[in-house]
């Protein structure tokens, strides 16, 4: 499995040498729009990507976040320059969630070499690099997607996955033992899934742990090598978050991307609470 994490130094260098394509995912839940930010300093050469706009589809039955259409999603990276011959390399500034969804998009589109920026644009001013207020013109990238590249998961398959296999709950563990719900219908989790959130993937710094402390903290989940595994979150965004620690673990997993929006809108779909898988 290819390295999803790219450090700092190693992406300057690449950017000295002109070897990727740069893309800026500003994005926080319930927060305002990104590129505002974007615009008061950026990563000098990346372009702008609206997670909500070119990452996913119209909010629905699907959930908050469902895919996008490829034709939609493949006219949006092309003007951000993708092409599928050049390496890709994501970021964001608040927990990594927008920067994750752009990788797995783009691995699910076919993309064979994406990866994020580890710590994210707090690491790369802490390293002292620069800022840009220039934003580059539209890029002529010539990405066309192909779907499927990666494993997917629907409401079914993660109610199954959850019985013969491991299906981690990426959310906060207050919003799975259904304490507190403060956005989807019903609160409680998917039955037979395990607490797993996302912000225990990072340390203080917004790095991601190294690779064998991902491994154990995944393995005593019981996601381990040889385990089929799955991840839900609430719309699909930590839960890409999720898939990439476990890619940078050397675990492969699929991500269920309609996750708790689209799960608990339908009435009939059962929901557990408390701590246990249930």
């Amino acid at each position: 499995m290819e390295e999803p994490l790219i450090p700092v130094t190693d992406l300057a260098a690449a950017l000295e040498a002109d070897t990727v394509t740069l893309l800026d995912v500003r994005w926080r839940q319930g927060g305002p729009p990104g590129r505002p930010e974007y615009l008061e300093g950026h990563i000098s050469g990346a372009r702008f990507v609206d997670l909500d706009a070119d990452l996913a589809g119209h909010a629905g039955a699907g959930g908050r976040h469902p895919l996008p259409a490829p034709e939609d999603f493949g006219a949006a990276m092309r003007r951000a320059g993708v092409r599928a011959d050049r390496d890709v390399v994501v970021y964001d500034d608040w927990q990594g969630w927008g920067a994750a969804r752009a990788w797995w998009v783009l691995r699910w589109a076919g993309h064979p070499r994406v990866r994020v920026l580890d710590g994210g644009l707090a690491a790369w001013r802490a390293a002292g690099h620069p800022l840009s207020r220039t934003e580059p013109a539209a890029g002529d990238g010539d990405f066309v997607p192909a779907p499927g590249a990666v494993p997917l998961l629907d409401a079914d398959a993660a109610a199954e996955l959850a019985r013969r296999g491991v299906l981690l709950d990426a959310r906060a563990a207050e919003r799975y033992r259904g304490e507190t719900e403060p956005i989807d219908r019903v609160a409680g989790h998917i039955p037979g899934a395990v607490s797993a959130p996302t912000t225990e993937n990072t340390g203080a710094d917004g790095r991601f742990l190294p690779a064998a402390a991902l491994a154990d903290r995944f393995a005593a989940l019981g996601a381990g090598s040889g385990a089929e595994v799955g991840v839900y979150c609430g719309s699909g965004v930590s839960g890409a978050h999720e898939v990439l620690a476990l890619a940078a673990a050397g675990i492969p997993a699929a991500l269920y991307v309609g996750s708790w929006s689209e799960w608990s809108s339908d009435p009939d779909r059962p929901v557990a609470t408390g701590p246990q898988p249930g």
